[in-house]
């Protein structure tokens, strides 16, 4: 069956089943393969995408469930202001280390810092729990989200990615 789909400001055509999750058309499907397999039980964060602006688990989330939605992944994020500014963070302070959980925790950040342009601490951390990293790379990533907070203007916040 196919279904159209919005990803990154383009309609994108996804033959799968409707209960077909999101991660495995988007990678398997669709060719976008910089959304990662995790856990398959929406607890590790590695395969975070925005849905509507909204971080959701991308392994959980039926290709039925997000027809008409406007969609971004980590190929896509880059194109706004906020995610722009995260990935500029992430490179400035050399926050990969194996690499693998990334995308996830860049989408996640985004989302963050798209709702709340100035976080503290305690939020960063509540707003990227449920993000594991195996490398244990929180701190960097703490400091890139504070990095790339300082760096957007608050009138370029929208509540979207």
């Amino acid at each position: 069956m196919n279904h159209e789909l919005q990803i990154n400001g383009f309609t994108r055509v996804a033959d799968t089943q409707a209960d077909t999750p999101l991660l495995w058309a988007l990678r398997d499907v669709l060719g976008l393969t910089g959304t990662k397999f995790g856990c398959g039980a929406g607890l590790c964060g590695a395969c975070t995408v925005h849905v509507d602006g909204v971080a959701t688990r991308s392994c959980l989330t039926p290709v039925g469930s997000v027809v008409g939605k406007a969609i971004t992944t980590i190929e896509g994020v880059g194109q706004g202001p906020v995610g722009a500014a995260v990935q500029k963070a992430w490179i400035e302070l050399d926050v990969v280390q194996c690499g693998y959980c990334q995308p996830g925790q860049i989408m996640s950040a985004t989302a963050l810092l798209s709702a709340n342009a100035r976080p503290s601490d305690a939020q960063i951390d509540e707003g990227m729990a449920g993000n594991l990293c195996r490398c244990g790379t929180y701190g960097r990533i703490r400091e890139a989200v504070k990095r790339a907070a300082r760096t957007i203007p608050i009138t370029q916040v929208s509540g979207k990615a």
